[in-house]
């Protein structure tokens, strides 16, 4: 028996039907939502297959190719890999969704992960279970390509690639182009999520300082912070990247220490960035003010409750206080004895009924005057 030798990222993407036979691989082309070739910035293709887009474009040496793709399997993009020349770390992180947002370069690529957002409508706060969704958009560019894979309903790349090829002057400049782009789109859908956010924490602050300890629904708030707490998961591990691609060098990070592609050096890809970049960094400004807020609204909604329970309990012992007065003389009165003050005089009833009756009164006056009641 010959031994056949194990193939790199999964050999050709066979999948193996519990302990049948290999099953046939699954054609990579089930994977891809578009690809084309682009010269000077115009699309010179229109279906064209991604292998031969990659040959022409090596062969000529002109353009580049843009291949979209959605989910695909191991196989699938074991196959996609071969073609273009990825690293198996790469593609190991491309086929597994729930990427942390970053950026690496392998050997001159540039491989980035972001995550998108979108806003969920709710008619009551009361009903919501999430105020966000997420996705996930992963970037390859290499000198003369870019492959885009999306993972999520909410992540289509076609209005992107469609102003693109509206503006060939920009698409022009290649792959840093569309990995502007894209940067571009996903970072205005974060500005649009936290504009719509900004009403939802603004009822819930009203309804923190208005409505009584009673309807205080503080799962509410609890719900909003750990949305919030996504969009800081989604958007911090952001900043460093970004700034990278704006020629920011004033981060003695390992990131700055890597051989960067000489376009994304280019100074007016820079300067795109650098925008992409200001609009994060109002991103990260309101998603940290929500957070604080946020925070503040739970320590609010705490201390409300622990004054309640204060108040409370204040008036629960005052209570017992006017209770104990007829408790402690009909106590000794129970005792029994044949010699008790006043037994046998015929008004002592209603003067001893008279003389709770008057303590108690008292001590009810005391303890509302010092608001215990």
């Amino acid at each position: 028996m010959v031994d056949v030798p194990s193939l790199p990222w999964g050999g050709n993407g066979g999948r193996r039907g519990g302990d049948g036979p290999i099953l046939p691989p699954i054609p990579a082309s089930r994977a891809i939502v578009d690809c084309g070739i682009y010269v000077d910035g115009r699309r010179v293709s229109a279906h064209v297959d991604y292998a031969s887009a990659h040959e022409i474009v090596r062969e000529t040496g002109e353009g580049f190719v843009w291949l979209g793709l959605h989910a695909p399997t191991q196989g699938q993009m074991n196959t996609v890999a071969e073609v273009f020349g990825l690293h198996p770390l790469l593609v190991e992180d491309v086929v597994h969704a729930h990427q942390r947002p970053k950026l690496e370069l392998y050997d001159g690529t540039l491989f980035m992960v972001l995550r998108t957002m979108k806003y969920i409508d709710h008619d009551s706060l009361d009903r919501a279970n999430d105020i966000v969704d997420t996705g996930e958009i992963m970037i390859v560019a290499g000198h003369d390509f870019v492959i885009t894979v999306r993972h999520g309903d909410h992540t289509g790349l076609a209005g992107v690639r469609a102003r693109l090829e509206t503006n060939p002057e920009r698409l022009a400049v290649g792959p840093p182009a569309v990995v502007h782009a894209i940067a571009d789109h996903i970072i205005d859908g974060y500005l649009a999520v936290v504009e719509e956010m900004q009403d939802d924490v603004d009822e819930v602050e009203e309804r923190v300082f208005s409505s009584s300890t009673k309807n205080l629904d503080i799962d509410v708030v609890y719900l909003f912070k750990r949305e919030i707490l996504e969009l800081r998961r989604v958007v911090m591990p952001l900043d460093e990247p970004l700034a990278w691609l704006s020629g920011d060098d004033q981060r003695p990070r390992a990131l700055l220490r890597v051989e960067r592609t000489e376009t994304f050096r280019q100074k007016e890809n820079r300067r795109h960035f650098r925008d992409v970049h200001d609009h994060l960094r109002t991103v990260i400004d309101a998603v940290t003010e929500y957070d604080e807020r946020l925070t503040s609204l739970l320590g609010a909604a705490a201390t409300k409750v622990g004054i309640q329970q204060n108040t409370d309990m204040r008036k629960i012992s005052s209570w017992a206080a006017l209770a104990a007065v007829p408790t402690m003389v009909a106590g000794f009165y129970g005792m029994n004895f044949d010699w008790m003050p006043e037994l046998h005089w015929h008004w002592s009833y209603p003067v001893l009924l008279l003389s709770v009756i008057s303590v108690c009164l008292l001590l009810w006056r005391t303890l509302h005057r010092n608001h215990w009641l």
